[in-house]
Formats: structure tokens, sequence, C-alpha cells
């Protein structure tokens, strides 16, 4: 019998073996076809270490930024082949979307000081291959209500999409701390200190947050706000490292990269490495883990209250994971989660999944949780007008409240990218501003491009995926509140936005959200 089984597992781990180099084989095979290799898919600038990050200081970290701004010009920008001196190319110097030309190159970390006297200090993280861009409007929203607001470039962001290649997410946590320590160094303790979090940013933020708890040397934040925080992503990028096995060989270089394509996006990457995804894999994998120890320690007492803002579909990170691997361990602090349902009304209901209609039962609280739960949807599915339904920490009863914000025509769900970005944004904007027409080379939110496949040089969904949030202001007036809350745990007693409400039924709130699609949850670049 023995022998049996060593037999059998021999077998398989052979017959495992054979499938991995078949995989490979075919990886290495499709990468020979794929578009040619740019200088900035090659040239990796050199960032701060660990060490150096940790040693250092603000003013540090900015000469080091621009040594690498220096670096990109003279290694990519002024060494470009004929063929991508165009204009679609933000790393040509006489590109529209040369972010160098711009009067301000939101590549770039920065630092935003309110008129007077700061009340308090807010750290801002955007996502991967993301920019400092991304949370521009929600700094000067901290800005204007007296905040110093920081707002870092994560290393390997804002350059070249090279960057990412070989970047480890301890290089994204050492940043984050050093951003905290600036923060607190310009506004000291008591002043409240928030840390704002988009996508994999969001992950920075809530680990952070918990070394913090055990570490006495890392300044405690008073509130955490998160953007569709990725606390979750798909098994595949456990994996992704293998994918790019074939690239140590020089004519398999494509296999690193996931996606390859013109970068037109003054602020964002398009092309994407294979690096990438495994090392937000790892920060996750690292967060839930630690969520899960200290949970089990009883060691979350002490976190701050968390609000997130969380699309029900969601093509980059996993809105389920976001309530089990993360709000169902939180203590009764005053933590909420807002959902944005998709648009109900009947124009798009043949559309929409069909399973779509059940699976908010999945995400919806059955019983008492510690946290509140929130839900933008239609008021109706004839209406576009929408409402805010919400079941507080310890209830099974929601409170609804009509909201002035109407789901636009044409919008079927909000997107992962869309939920910090304004509508009147000049670049990803749906309807920019008059104004600011061409001021950051295109209007790429604007852009509304019908035609036969094939023609353009970006994937369609590249156009169809929202890029921006028309519930924007009702994010604004919630970070007002959270601004506006003293410092500590509020437990129970946090209140809803004041409005007039209307108590309703939790049957009544489960018949009218939108469930998810969990078979759609993949990873993917933000």
């Amino acid at each position: 019998m023995r022998r049996f089984l060593r037999q059998s597992i021999k077998w398989l781990l052979l017959l495992v073996l054979v499938l991995a180099i078949a995989l490979l084989s075919v990886r290495a095979y499709r990468s020979l076809g794929g578009p040619a290799l740019q200088p900035w898919h090659t040239f990796v600038p050199v960032e701060l270490t660990v060490d150096q990050m940790d040693a250092g200081d603000w003013g540090r970290y900015l000469a080091q930024e621009d040594a690498i701004m220096a670096s990109i010009r003279a290694e990519v920008s002024q060494k470009l082949p004929p063929d991508e001196r165009v204009p679609i190319n933000r790393y040509f110097e006489a590109s529209p979307v040369y972010a160098e030309r711009f009067a301000r190159n939101w590549n770039r970390s920065y630092v935003m000081e309110p008129d007077g006297k700061p009340v308090g200090a807010v750290v801002l993280l955007h996502g991967l291959t993301d920019s400092p861009y991304s949370l521009r409007h929600v700094a000067k929203r901290y800005r204007d209500q007296g905040f110093v607001a920081i707002g870092i470039r994560i290393p390997a962001h804002g350059t070249v999409p090279a960057g990412l290649t070989n970047v480890r997410w301890e290089d994204w946590m050492a940043a984050t701390r050093l951003a905290v320590r600036e923060a607190r160094r310009r506004v000291p303790a008591p002043a409240p200190l928030h840390l704002v979090g988009f996508s994999n940013g969001g992950a920075l933020a809530m680990k952070y947050s918990l070394d913090a708890l055990q570490d006495a040397k890392l300044a405690r934040a008073d509130r955490i706000v998160l953007f569709t925080p990725m606390i979750g992503i798909t098994r595949f990028a456990r994996f992704a490292g293998l994918a790019s096995l074939p690239a140590l060989l020089p004519p398999f270089a494509n296999a690193a990269w996931l996606s390859v394509v013109p970068e037109f996006n003054p602020f964002k990457y398009n092309s994407f490495p294979v690096n990438g995804a495994r090392q937000s894999y790892r920060l996750t994998d690292a967060l839930q883990a630690e969520i899960q120890r200290m949970a089990r320690a009883g060691e979350l007492g002490a976190l701050p209250p968390v609000l997130t803002f969380q699309s029900v579909i969601d093509f980059t990170v996993s809105t389920p994971a976001i309530l089990t691997a993360l709000y169902a361990q939180l203590p009764d602090n005053g933590s909420e989660i807002v959902l944005f349902d998709v648009n109900r009304t009947l124009k798009f209901s043949p559309l929409l999944r069909p399973a779509a209609y059940v699976a908010i039962e999945r995400l919806t609280p059955a019983a008492p949780v510690n946290y509140r739960f929130t839900v933008i949807a239609n008021a109706g599915d004839d209406t576009e007008m929408t409402i805010e339904r919400s079941i507080a920490p310890g209830q099974l009863q929601a409170v609804v409240r009509p909201l002035d914000l109407p789901y636009p025509p044409g919008i079927f769900s909000l997107s992962h990218l869309a939920i910090p970005i304004p509508m009147n944004d000049p670049l990803y904007g749906i309807n920019p501003d008059p104004g600011s027409k061409n001021e950051y080379g295109y209007n790429l939110g604007a852009m509304d491009a019908r035609g036969e496949r094939g023609a353009l040089i970006v994937d369609q969904d590249f156009l169809t995926r929202l890029p921006s949030n028309p519930f924007f202001p009702y994010l604004l007036e919630r970070i007002d509140g959270e601004i506006q809350r003293p410092s500590g745990p509020s437990g129970r007693n946090i209140a809803t936005t004041p409005s007039p409400v209307l108590p309703v039924r939790l049957e009544a709130v489960l018949s009218t959200l939108l469930p998810e699609d969990e078979g759609a949850q993949r990873f993917s670049g933000p």
C-alpha cells in the first residue's frame, strides 16, 4: 500500500511538473509576439532603499525624486527612437501630455498648507500604477478644512512602468512611515492625524495603522479613510511571479509584463509588469495575516475608526474581502463602509447579470455587526434619483435619507478608478470644467468613442470604464464629517449625517441592492 502511495505521489508530481513546463512554454511563446519593449519598460530609476527612507526625511526623499525625474529625462525622453517621438507619448518632451510641461507635475510628492495655523495633518497614499494626482481633490478638501495635506509619490510610481519591475512592498511601507513622520513634524500631536488610502494605498494605510499599534515609535492615526482598498485580490497574483520566469532569458523579456501598451496617460501607467501584481499580493497577504493575528489576540481595540467607500462592482479588488477580511474583524469603534450600488433604472436591468440580484445578501450583514453598513442606491427602479440606506452598528433596521444626486444617464455602475475623482476633473472627469480644457493635454474622461474594434491604440474597455464619480460631493460631505468629529473611537454613538430620515425594514433594503458577481472578481492594475 505504501509503495502504491509513493508511486502515485511520484506520478502526480511528475504531472504537475509537465503541466508547469507546458504553461511556461506557452507563456514564453506568446511573449515573443508581444509589442517591443521601449525605454520606459527597461530603464529602472534608482529609488531610496528601505533603510535610507527610515533614516531619512522629507527633504531627502524630494531630493531623490528630483534626481529620478532628471534621470528619466536623460535616459528615456532624450533617447526615444524616432517613431516614439509622437504627441501621444507622455515621455516625449514636446508632447501635450509631458508632465514636466504642466504648471504642476502631479507625479511628484506634494505638501498643501492651509491659510492659517494647521488644525491637523493628513497623509494621502495613492494606488498601484497611479500617482499623487488621484487624491489631489481630497487633499485640497482637507487643506480647505485647515489640515496640512501630504501626498507622497509611492516608490516606483509617477516615473516609468519599469520602476515596478524590481520594487518590493516593503519599499512602499517605508515611504508611508516617512510621510507620516513628516506629517507629525509639521503638525505635532495632539492635533488629529488622518490617513487616506486609495486601492493599494488603502492596504498601506491599514498596514501602517496595525504596525503603529505594536510600535510606540510610530505615530498613530486618529481616522482612516479608504477608497476601494486593496484588502483582497485574486489567487492568480500569488503565482504571478511564475509567469515572468521566461523573462530570465532575454528573448522572452516581454514575459515580465502583463500588459505592454502605449503610455499616453500623464499621471498613470498603462503598461503593467508582473511584479506589480506580485507585490500587491504580498502586501495584502501580509495585511490579512496581521489583521487575523491581532484580532485573535484582542489587539485591535485601539484601532482608529475606518471609513471606506467602495463600488459594489469592482474589477480590481474583492469587495467581499473588504467585509470579511477587514470589517468583520474591526472593534466597535465607529467604523463604516459605504457601498455604491449599480444604476437600477429599467434602462439597464436587462443587461445586468442575473446573479447580481441575489449576491448582495452575502454582503449585507445578516446579524448585528460592529460597523455601520451604508448603501447608495436608486430610490426606485423608475427614477435616477438616489438615496442613502444605512444600518447602524448593532442594528438590523435601516435608516433612509434622500440624496440630491441622480445616477447620470448612461452610467450603469461606479468603477474602481472613479471613486476619488470628481466629474469635473480636467483629466479624468466626464464633464470637465470648461476653463480647464486641455490643462493636462487631453480630457481622457470626456472621450466618447464609438466605432469598429481594432482601430484604437488601446482596448475599448479603457474608454468604457467609468473614470470619475458622480457621487463625489457625497464623498466630500462624509469626509467633512470625519474631520469635524472629535478624535478617537466613537463606537455606537457615531451618528449618520444629519438629515431627515425614514426607517425601513431590512427586507426592503435587500430587495433593492445589487449583489456582486464574484466570478467577475479578478486582478488587474487599478
